[in-house]
Protein backbone atom coordinates (compact mmCIF):
# COMPACT_ATOMS: atom_id res chain seq x y z
CA UNK A 1 0.00 0.00 0.00
CA UNK A 2 2.64 2.29 -1.31
CA UNK A 3 -0.15 5.18 -1.18
CA UNK A 4 -0.02 6.18 2.12
CA UNK A 5 2.80 9.57 2.74
CA UNK A 6 3.59 11.04 5.28
CA UNK A 7 0.48 14.11 4.92
CA UNK A 8 -2.10 11.63 2.89
CA UNK A 9 -3.08 9.10 0.93
CA UNK A 10 -2.06 9.57 -2.70
CA UNK A 11 -0.57 6.88 -5.54
CA UNK A 12 -1.35 6.13 -9.13
CA UNK A 13 -4.78 4.60 -9.48
CA UNK A 14 -5.12 0.79 -9.72
CA UNK A 15 -1.13 0.83 -9.02
CA UNK A 16 -0.43 2.09 -5.62
CA UNK A 17 -3.64 1.39 -4.59
CA UNK A 18 -7.10 -0.17 -5.72
CA UNK A 19 -11.38 0.06 -4.54
CA UNK A 20 -10.57 -2.76 -2.38
CA UNK A 21 -8.48 -0.27 -0.19
CA UNK A 22 -10.46 2.50 -0.77
CA UNK A 23 -13.29 0.68 0.77
CA UNK A 24 -11.26 -0.55 3.59
CA UNK A 25 -10.01 3.12 4.19
CA UNK A 26 -13.73 4.22 4.48
CA UNK A 27 -14.95 1.12 6.98
CA UNK A 28 -11.61 1.76 9.53
CA UNK A 29 -11.79 5.52 9.00
CA UNK A 30 -15.76 5.56 11.34
CA UNK A 31 -14.25 3.80 14.45
CA UNK A 32 -10.28 5.57 14.14
CA UNK A 33 -12.11 8.76 14.25
CA UNK A 34 -14.54 7.70 16.86
CA UNK A 35 -17.39 9.15 14.99
CA UNK A 36 -20.59 7.85 13.27
CA UNK A 37 -20.56 10.53 10.35
CA UNK A 38 -18.08 11.45 7.86
CA UNK A 39 -18.06 14.42 5.28
CA UNK A 40 -16.95 13.71 1.61
CA UNK A 41 -15.89 15.32 -1.05
CA UNK A 42 -14.13 14.85 -4.11
CA UNK A 43 -12.71 16.45 -7.38
CA UNK A 44 -13.52 15.71 -10.99
CA UNK A 45 -10.43 13.01 -12.09
CA UNK A 46 -11.74 10.28 -13.97
CA UNK A 47 -11.37 7.35 -10.73
CA UNK A 48 -13.04 9.55 -8.75
CA UNK A 49 -16.88 8.80 -9.39
CA UNK A 50 -15.45 4.98 -8.17
CA UNK A 51 -13.32 5.94 -5.57
CA UNK A 52 -16.50 7.70 -3.89
CA UNK A 53 -18.99 4.96 -4.40
CA UNK A 54 -16.47 2.59 -2.41
CA UNK A 55 -15.05 5.08 0.02
CA UNK A 56 -19.07 5.29 0.34
CA UNK A 57 -19.68 1.84 1.11
CA UNK A 58 -16.95 1.19 3.46
CA UNK A 59 -18.54 4.01 5.63
CA UNK A 60 -21.58 3.18 5.44
CA UNK A 61 -20.89 -1.24 5.91
CA UNK A 62 -19.57 0.32 9.06
CA UNK A 63 -22.57 1.85 10.40
CA UNK A 64 -21.44 5.92 9.64
CA UNK A 65 -23.58 8.05 7.44
CA UNK A 66 -21.41 10.20 5.00
CA UNK A 67 -22.28 13.50 4.08
CA UNK A 68 -22.16 13.86 0.50
CA UNK A 69 -20.76 17.83 -0.70
CA UNK A 70 -20.49 16.44 -4.06
CA UNK A 71 -17.92 18.10 -6.22
CA UNK A 72 -16.12 20.73 -4.16
CA UNK A 73 -12.41 22.21 -3.78
CA UNK A 74 -10.55 20.52 -0.63
CA UNK A 75 -10.72 23.91 1.11
CA UNK A 76 -14.35 23.57 1.00
CA UNK A 77 -13.97 20.51 3.18
CA UNK A 78 -12.09 22.29 5.50
CA UNK A 79 -14.38 25.09 6.02
CA UNK A 80 -17.65 22.75 6.62
CA UNK A 81 -15.37 20.02 8.56
CA UNK A 82 -14.77 22.74 10.89
CA UNK A 83 -18.01 25.07 10.56
CA UNK A 84 -20.66 22.01 10.80
CA UNK A 85 -18.72 20.29 13.70
CA UNK A 86 -17.61 16.79 11.33
CA UNK A 87 -14.84 14.48 13.78
CA UNK A 88 -14.03 13.09 10.12
CA UNK A 89 -13.64 14.38 6.36
CA UNK A 90 -12.36 13.01 3.36
CA UNK A 91 -11.53 14.82 0.32
CA UNK A 92 -10.67 12.88 -2.59
CA UNK A 93 -8.07 14.32 -5.11
CA UNK A 94 -4.70 13.91 -6.04
CA UNK A 95 -4.36 17.84 -6.04
CA UNK A 96 -1.87 18.64 -8.35
CA UNK A 97 -0.77 15.26 -9.65
CA UNK A 98 -1.01 13.73 -12.69
CA UNK A 99 -4.20 12.45 -14.16
CA UNK A 100 -3.74 8.52 -13.62
CA UNK A 101 -3.14 9.64 -9.84
CA UNK A 102 -5.71 9.92 -6.69
CA UNK A 103 -6.07 9.90 -3.27
CA UNK A 104 -7.82 11.17 -0.35
CA UNK A 105 -6.74 13.90 2.48
CA UNK A 106 -8.27 13.12 5.70
CA UNK A 107 -9.34 15.90 8.33
CA UNK A 108 -10.97 15.85 11.96
CA UNK A 109 -12.37 17.60 14.17
CA UNK A 110 -11.78 21.78 13.67
CA UNK A 111 -10.52 20.99 10.20
CA UNK A 112 -7.32 19.65 11.61
CA UNK A 113 -4.96 17.60 9.38
CA UNK A 114 -4.87 13.54 9.90
CA UNK A 115 -0.98 12.83 8.52
CA UNK A 116 0.85 9.35 8.69
CA UNK A 117 1.82 10.39 12.45
CA UNK A 118 -1.91 11.31 13.49
CA UNK A 119 -3.83 8.17 11.82
CA UNK A 120 -2.86 7.20 8.74
CA UNK A 121 -0.46 5.06 9.95
CA UNK A 122 -2.81 3.23 12.03
CA UNK A 123 -5.55 2.87 9.30
CA UNK A 124 -3.13 1.66 7.19
CA UNK A 125 -2.31 -1.22 10.05
CA UNK A 126 -6.06 -1.73 10.59
CA UNK A 127 -6.48 -2.19 6.48
CA UNK A 128 -3.28 -4.47 6.61
CA UNK A 129 -4.31 -6.82 9.46
CA UNK A 130 -8.15 -6.27 10.09
CA UNK A 131 -11.19 -8.12 9.05
CA UNK A 132 -14.14 -6.26 8.12
CA UNK A 133 -17.09 -6.80 9.82
CA UNK A 134 -20.33 -5.05 8.72
CA UNK A 135 -22.53 -3.15 11.18
CA UNK A 136 -26.26 -4.64 11.86
CA UNK A 137 -27.27 -1.53 10.51
CA UNK A 138 -25.87 0.39 7.22
CA UNK A 139 -25.28 4.11 7.44
CA UNK A 140 -26.97 6.38 5.06
CA UNK A 141 -25.62 8.80 2.61
CA UNK A 142 -27.05 12.32 2.90
CA UNK A 143 -26.52 14.97 0.12
CA UNK A 144 -25.20 17.99 2.10
CA UNK A 145 -25.48 21.05 -0.05
CA UNK A 146 -22.85 23.60 0.38
CA UNK A 147 -21.96 26.07 -2.51
CA UNK A 148 -24.17 28.88 -1.46
CA UNK A 149 -22.95 29.02 1.98
CA UNK A 150 -19.47 29.09 1.12
CA UNK A 151 -20.02 31.78 -1.34
CA UNK A 152 -21.16 33.67 1.43
CA UNK A 153 -18.16 33.31 3.52
CA UNK A 154 -15.92 34.02 0.83
CA UNK A 155 -18.02 37.11 0.00
CA UNK A 156 -16.49 38.81 3.37
CA UNK A 157 -12.78 39.25 1.28
CA UNK A 158 -14.24 40.61 -2.11
CA UNK A 159 -13.28 44.41 -3.08
CA UNK A 160 -13.63 46.17 -6.01
CA UNK A 161 -10.45 44.79 -8.53
CA UNK A 162 -12.11 46.93 -11.47
CA UNK A 163 -8.60 48.49 -12.15
CA UNK A 164 -7.02 45.07 -12.65
CA UNK A 165 -6.44 43.30 -15.73
CA UNK A 166 -6.98 39.76 -14.65
CA UNK A 167 -5.95 36.55 -16.10
CA UNK A 168 -7.20 33.35 -14.45
CA UNK A 169 -6.22 29.52 -15.40
CA UNK A 170 -8.77 27.30 -13.36
CA UNK A 171 -6.29 24.07 -14.68
CA UNK A 172 -9.47 22.56 -15.57
CA UNK A 173 -9.63 21.93 -11.86
CA UNK A 174 -11.97 22.53 -9.57
CA UNK A 175 -11.25 26.40 -9.36
CA UNK A 176 -13.56 26.13 -11.94
CA UNK A 177 -16.68 25.82 -9.64
CA UNK A 178 -16.25 29.22 -7.48
CA UNK A 179 -14.33 31.62 -9.80
CA UNK A 180 -16.88 33.23 -11.59
CA UNK A 181 -19.34 33.17 -8.35
CA UNK A 182 -16.30 35.18 -7.08
CA UNK A 183 -14.38 37.35 -9.25
CA UNK A 184 -17.12 38.00 -11.72
CA UNK A 185 -17.44 37.69 -15.66
CA UNK A 186 -14.45 40.15 -15.71
CA UNK A 187 -11.27 38.43 -15.93
CA UNK A 188 -10.34 36.17 -18.70
CA UNK A 189 -10.62 32.99 -17.85
CA UNK A 190 -8.36 29.73 -18.88
CA UNK A 191 -9.30 25.98 -18.79
CA UNK A 192 -12.36 26.91 -16.58
CA UNK A 193 -14.11 23.68 -17.15
CA UNK A 194 -14.28 20.38 -15.46
CA UNK A 195 -11.76 17.94 -17.31
CA UNK A 196 -10.40 15.27 -14.96
CA UNK A 197 -7.99 14.05 -18.58
CA UNK A 198 -6.38 17.73 -17.89
CA UNK A 199 -6.20 17.91 -22.01
CA UNK A 200 -4.33 21.65 -21.61
CA UNK A 201 -1.67 20.98 -19.32
CA UNK A 202 -1.44 18.84 -15.54
CA UNK A 203 -2.52 20.97 -12.51
CA UNK A 204 0.67 21.94 -10.96
CA UNK A 205 1.59 25.17 -11.17
CA UNK A 206 4.94 24.69 -9.73
CA UNK A 207 5.99 22.90 -13.38
CA UNK A 208 7.18 26.06 -15.25
CA UNK A 209 5.50 23.88 -18.55
CA UNK A 210 2.14 24.11 -16.80
CA UNK A 211 2.41 28.05 -16.39
CA UNK A 212 3.09 28.82 -20.22
CA UNK A 213 -0.62 29.27 -21.78
CA UNK A 214 -1.22 31.48 -19.20
CA UNK A 215 2.05 34.11 -19.42
CA UNK A 216 1.46 33.85 -23.32
CA UNK A 217 -2.19 34.87 -22.39
CA UNK A 218 -0.94 37.79 -20.02
CA UNK A 219 1.43 39.17 -22.05
CA UNK A 220 -1.02 38.86 -25.24
CA UNK A 221 -3.66 40.55 -23.35
CA UNK A 222 -1.56 43.30 -21.45
CA UNK A 223 -2.88 42.42 -18.28
CA UNK A 224 -1.68 43.21 -15.14
CA UNK A 225 -1.80 40.00 -13.48
CA UNK A 226 -1.95 36.21 -13.79
CA UNK A 227 -3.62 33.75 -11.47
CA UNK A 228 -3.45 30.13 -11.56
CA UNK A 229 -5.27 27.12 -9.25
CA UNK A 230 -3.96 23.79 -9.03
CA UNK A 231 -6.43 21.05 -9.50
CA UNK A 232 -8.07 20.88 -6.10
CA UNK A 233 -7.77 24.70 -5.50
CA UNK A 234 -5.88 24.66 -2.13
CA UNK A 235 -3.02 26.34 -3.83
CA UNK A 236 -2.55 29.92 -6.19
CA UNK A 237 0.22 30.98 -7.83
CA UNK A 238 0.83 34.45 -10.17
CA UNK A 239 2.86 35.79 -12.61
CA UNK A 240 3.51 39.56 -13.08
CA UNK A 241 2.60 41.77 -16.09
CA UNK A 242 5.72 40.40 -18.27
CA UNK A 243 4.11 37.32 -17.76
CA UNK A 244 6.84 36.26 -15.48
CA UNK A 245 6.58 33.46 -13.27
CA UNK A 246 6.69 35.15 -9.17
CA UNK A 247 7.81 32.77 -6.34
CA UNK A 248 4.93 32.05 -4.05
CA UNK A 249 6.96 32.44 -1.08
CA UNK A 250 7.29 35.97 -1.62
CA UNK A 251 3.47 36.60 -1.61
CA UNK A 252 3.60 35.59 2.21
CA UNK A 253 5.09 38.70 2.72
CA UNK A 254 2.41 40.87 0.08
CA UNK A 255 -0.24 39.12 2.72
CA UNK A 256 0.76 41.66 5.67
CA UNK A 257 -0.61 44.38 3.89
CA UNK A 258 -4.09 43.05 4.31
CA UNK A 259 -3.69 41.62 7.40
CA UNK A 260 -1.00 43.72 9.51
CA UNK A 261 -1.43 46.90 7.69
CA UNK A 262 -5.13 47.20 6.78
CA UNK A 263 -6.78 44.88 9.43
CA UNK A 264 -4.55 44.93 11.88
CA UNK A 265 -4.12 41.59 12.96
CA UNK A 266 -2.17 40.64 15.45
CA UNK A 267 0.02 37.82 16.16
CA UNK A 268 3.06 36.08 14.44
CA UNK A 269 3.36 34.85 10.83
CA UNK A 270 3.56 31.59 9.91
CA UNK A 271 6.81 30.20 6.80
CA UNK A 272 8.26 27.22 6.05
CA UNK A 273 11.48 26.11 5.96
CA UNK A 274 12.21 26.94 2.51
CA UNK A 275 10.88 30.28 2.09
CA UNK A 276 12.99 33.10 1.33
CA UNK A 277 14.50 35.67 4.28
CA UNK A 278 12.93 38.40 2.20
CA UNK A 279 9.93 37.64 3.75
CA UNK A 280 10.63 37.88 7.39
CA UNK A 281 12.68 40.97 6.75
CA UNK A 282 9.49 42.69 4.74
CA UNK A 283 7.27 41.61 7.54
CA UNK A 284 9.67 42.63 10.40
CA UNK A 285 9.53 46.00 8.68
CA UNK A 286 5.77 45.93 9.29
CA UNK A 287 6.06 45.03 13.33
CA UNK A 288 5.66 41.27 13.45
CA UNK A 289 7.70 38.19 13.61
CA UNK A 290 7.97 35.26 11.84
CA UNK A 291 7.78 31.49 12.74
CA UNK A 292 9.76 29.03 11.11
CA UNK A 293 8.33 25.71 10.75
CA UNK A 294 7.88 22.35 8.74
CA UNK A 295 6.70 21.86 5.55
CA UNK A 296 3.62 20.94 4.66
CA UNK A 297 -0.23 21.27 5.93
CA UNK A 298 -0.34 18.33 8.02
CA UNK A 299 2.27 20.49 10.25
CA UNK A 300 1.81 24.21 9.07
CA UNK A 301 -1.94 24.40 10.17
CA UNK A 302 -1.18 23.00 13.27
CA UNK A 303 1.92 25.65 14.24
CA UNK A 304 0.03 28.00 13.09
CA UNK A 305 -3.18 27.16 15.18
CA UNK A 306 -0.72 26.92 18.57
CA UNK A 307 1.42 29.69 17.70
CA UNK A 308 -2.56 31.36 17.20
CA UNK A 309 -0.75 33.49 13.98
CA UNK A 310 -2.59 35.44 11.98
CA UNK A 311 -1.70 33.68 8.40
CA UNK A 312 0.90 31.88 7.02
CA UNK A 313 2.29 30.49 3.40
CA UNK A 314 4.53 28.09 2.28
CA UNK A 315 6.83 27.80 -0.55
CA UNK A 316 4.66 25.77 -2.68
CA UNK A 317 1.62 28.15 -3.37
CA UNK A 318 -0.37 27.24 0.07
CA UNK A 319 -1.39 30.40 2.16
CA UNK A 320 -2.69 29.65 5.97
CA UNK A 321 -5.48 31.72 7.48
CA UNK A 322 -6.51 32.16 11.34
CA UNK A 323 -10.30 33.10 10.00
CA UNK A 324 -10.11 29.76 8.24
CA UNK A 325 -9.33 27.52 10.81
CA UNK A 326 -6.00 28.00 10.43
CA UNK A 327 -6.24 26.23 6.98
CA UNK A 328 -5.05 26.92 3.54
CA UNK A 329 -7.33 28.20 1.23
CA UNK A 330 -6.64 29.38 -2.23
CA UNK A 331 -9.68 31.71 -3.00
CA UNK A 332 -8.86 33.59 0.11
CA UNK A 333 -5.31 34.37 -1.15
CA UNK A 334 -6.33 35.22 -4.51
CA UNK A 335 -8.84 37.58 -3.07
CA UNK A 336 -6.72 38.95 -0.79
CA UNK A 337 -3.48 39.20 -3.07
CA UNK A 338 -5.19 40.74 -5.97
CA UNK A 339 -6.82 43.16 -3.73
CA UNK A 340 -3.26 44.49 -2.65
CA UNK A 341 -2.33 44.91 -6.50
CA UNK A 342 -5.26 46.28 -6.88
CA UNK A 343 -4.37 49.06 -4.25
CA UNK A 344 -0.75 49.16 -5.27
CA UNK A 345 -1.92 49.71 -9.05
CA UNK A 346 -3.86 52.99 -7.79
CA UNK A 347 -0.60 54.06 -5.68
CA UNK A 348 1.51 53.52 -9.83
CA UNK A 349 2.92 50.33 -8.92
CA UNK A 350 3.07 47.51 -11.60
CA UNK A 351 3.14 44.11 -9.80
CA UNK A 352 6.34 43.42 -10.82
CA UNK A 353 7.50 46.41 -9.31
CA UNK A 354 6.13 45.14 -5.82
CA UNK A 355 7.66 42.06 -6.09
CA UNK A 356 10.86 44.03 -6.42
CA UNK A 357 10.32 45.40 -3.87
CA UNK A 358 10.04 42.63 -1.09
CA UNK A 359 12.80 40.19 -2.94
CA UNK A 360 16.21 40.77 -1.71
CA UNK A 361 17.80 37.75 -2.23
CA UNK A 362 19.29 35.72 -5.35
CA UNK A 363 17.28 32.19 -5.36
CA UNK A 364 18.30 29.00 -6.43
CA UNK A 365 14.64 27.79 -6.51
CA UNK A 366 14.58 23.91 -5.49
CA UNK A 367 16.92 21.61 -6.67
CA UNK A 368 16.72 17.90 -5.99
CA UNK A 369 19.30 15.80 -5.94
CA UNK A 370 18.90 11.80 -6.37
CA UNK A 371 20.20 10.27 -2.97
CA UNK A 372 20.07 7.53 -0.88
CA UNK A 373 21.94 7.89 1.79
CA UNK A 374 20.19 11.49 2.31
CA UNK A 375 21.10 11.80 6.54
CA UNK A 376 24.92 11.53 4.91
CA UNK A 377 24.83 14.04 2.44
CA UNK A 378 22.77 16.62 4.32
CA UNK A 379 25.01 16.13 7.20
CA UNK A 380 28.37 16.61 4.85
CA UNK A 381 27.17 20.00 3.54
CA UNK A 382 25.86 21.11 7.05
CA UNK A 383 29.54 20.31 8.38
CA UNK A 384 31.97 21.82 5.43
CA UNK A 385 30.10 25.38 5.95
CA UNK A 386 29.87 25.06 9.42
CA UNK A 387 33.69 24.62 9.74
CA UNK A 388 34.21 27.74 7.87
CA UNK A 389 31.36 29.82 8.98
CA UNK A 390 29.79 30.89 12.31
CA UNK A 391 25.69 30.52 11.18
CA UNK A 392 23.94 33.39 12.49
CA UNK A 393 20.81 30.86 12.85
CA UNK A 394 20.45 26.96 12.14
CA UNK A 395 17.26 25.23 12.29
CA UNK A 396 17.32 21.44 12.36
CA UNK A 397 14.04 20.13 12.18
CA UNK A 398 13.07 19.45 8.06
CA UNK A 399 16.38 18.43 7.43
CA UNK A 400 18.41 21.58 8.05
CA UNK A 401 18.12 25.60 7.13
CA UNK A 402 21.39 27.18 7.98
CA UNK A 403 21.68 30.95 7.73
CA UNK A 404 25.00 33.10 7.10
CA UNK A 405 25.30 36.92 7.40
CA UNK A 406 25.06 37.39 3.46
CA UNK A 407 23.64 33.85 2.07
CA UNK A 408 21.66 30.34 3.85
CA UNK A 409 20.42 27.29 2.55
CA UNK A 410 17.85 24.68 3.54
CA UNK A 411 18.61 20.89 2.62
CA UNK A 412 15.74 18.66 3.34
CA UNK A 413 14.50 14.84 2.86
CA UNK A 414 11.85 13.92 0.41
CA UNK A 415 9.56 11.70 2.48
CA UNK A 416 8.09 9.83 -0.36
CA UNK A 417 10.96 9.79 -3.05
CA UNK A 418 14.63 9.05 -2.74
CA UNK A 419 15.55 12.92 -3.25
CA UNK A 420 17.55 15.43 -0.97
CA UNK A 421 16.04 18.73 -1.66
CA UNK A 422 18.41 22.02 -2.04
CA UNK A 423 17.15 25.40 -2.03
CA UNK A 424 19.57 28.52 -0.65
CA UNK A 425 19.79 32.43 -1.35
CA UNK A 426 22.38 34.61 -1.61
CA UNK A 427 22.76 38.88 -1.78
CA UNK A 428 24.62 38.35 -5.13
CA UNK A 429 24.09 36.20 -8.07
CA UNK A 430 27.78 35.23 -7.70
CA UNK A 431 27.85 34.51 -4.13
CA UNK A 432 25.05 31.71 -5.00
CA UNK A 433 26.86 30.17 -7.95
CA UNK A 434 29.45 29.92 -5.96
CA UNK A 435 27.63 28.19 -3.02
CA UNK A 436 26.02 26.27 -5.01
CA UNK A 437 28.50 25.11 -7.24
CA UNK A 438 30.45 23.97 -3.73
CA UNK A 439 27.33 21.87 -2.42
CA UNK A 440 27.29 19.99 -5.73
CA UNK A 441 30.71 18.88 -5.47
CA UNK A 442 29.90 17.99 -1.80
CA UNK A 443 26.87 15.72 -2.94
CA UNK A 444 28.26 13.98 -5.54
CA UNK A 445 29.90 11.31 -3.48
CA UNK A 446 26.41 10.62 -2.57
CA UNK A 447 24.62 10.99 -6.07
CA UNK A 448 23.32 7.02 -7.28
Amino acid sequence: MGAFKAYDFRGTFGKDFDLDTVYKFGFFLPSLLKTDKVLVGRDMRVSTPQMFEALSNGITDAGADVYDMGLTTTPMVYYFTAQHHFDASVMITASHNPKEHNGMKVSTHDALPVGFDTGLGELERRIREEKVTPAPQKGRVIRHDVKAEYLQFQSRYHSDLSNLNIVMDCSHGMASILVKDIFGEAPTYLFDTLDGTFPNHEANPLEPKNVVALQEKVRETGADIGVIFDGDADRVMFVDEHGDFIAPDLMIALLGHYFIEEKGYQGKVLQDIRTSKSVAEYIEKMGREVEIWRVGRAYAALKLREIDGAFGGEFAGHYYFRDFFYSDSAMIAAQVLLHVFSQMKAKGLTVSQVIRNVKQYANSGEINFTIQRKQEAMEAVKDHFLQQETPVKLLDFDGYRVEFQDWWFNIRPSNTEPYLRLLLEARTQEMLDEKLNTIREILKPYQN
